[in-house]
């Protein structure tokens, strides 16, 4: 079983080491994809959590007794073809090869199933033809 999904912690359980937790007790592999955290230690992480099935069940009911919010995570990447310039600037900085340019065509472009959601896209675009957006699906 393999999800993505959006883990919002307090103070009190950003201080606890709840991803040693997940690896150690659980068997799970983990993924982190992107992490905020606040100066008084509240946010958000981003983990893509894999296992089997009765591994993952067990480590989403460890999370949820410590008290920690979890979300299904779906991401999206908006790219407006009207606004790219194909000039690839946007391959060069994917870590996971998502975007890509193609040397024959010299056109760009995107698969989302390889895509973290590192956001690194966005800053190096030049006409800012990437938006990325983060959706909450029901909860889990």
């Amino acid at each position: 079983m393999k999800n993505k999904i959006v883990c919002y912690f307090s103070t009190s359980q950003s201080e606890q080491p709840v991803i040693y937790r997940l690896i150690k007790n659980y068997d799970l592999i983990i993924n982190i994809l992107k992490a905020d955290i606040n100066s008084q230690k509240e946010g958000y992480l981003v983990i893509e959590l894999e296992g089997s099935p009765e591994s993952y069940e067990q480590g989403t009911k460890f999370m949820e007794s410590l008290g920690i919010i979890m979300e299904p995570l779906s991401e999206n990447i908006i790219w407006n073809e009207q606004l790219c310039i194909q000039c690839g600037a946007c391959t060069s900085f994917c870590p996971t090869a998502a975007l890509d340019m193609n040397r024959d065509t010299m056109e760009v472009s995107f698969d989302n199933a390889k895509c973290v959601v590192c956001g690194m896209c966005l800053d190096c675009c030049p006409t800012r033809a990437i938006e990325l957006h983060f959706e909450v699906k029901e909860a889990v």
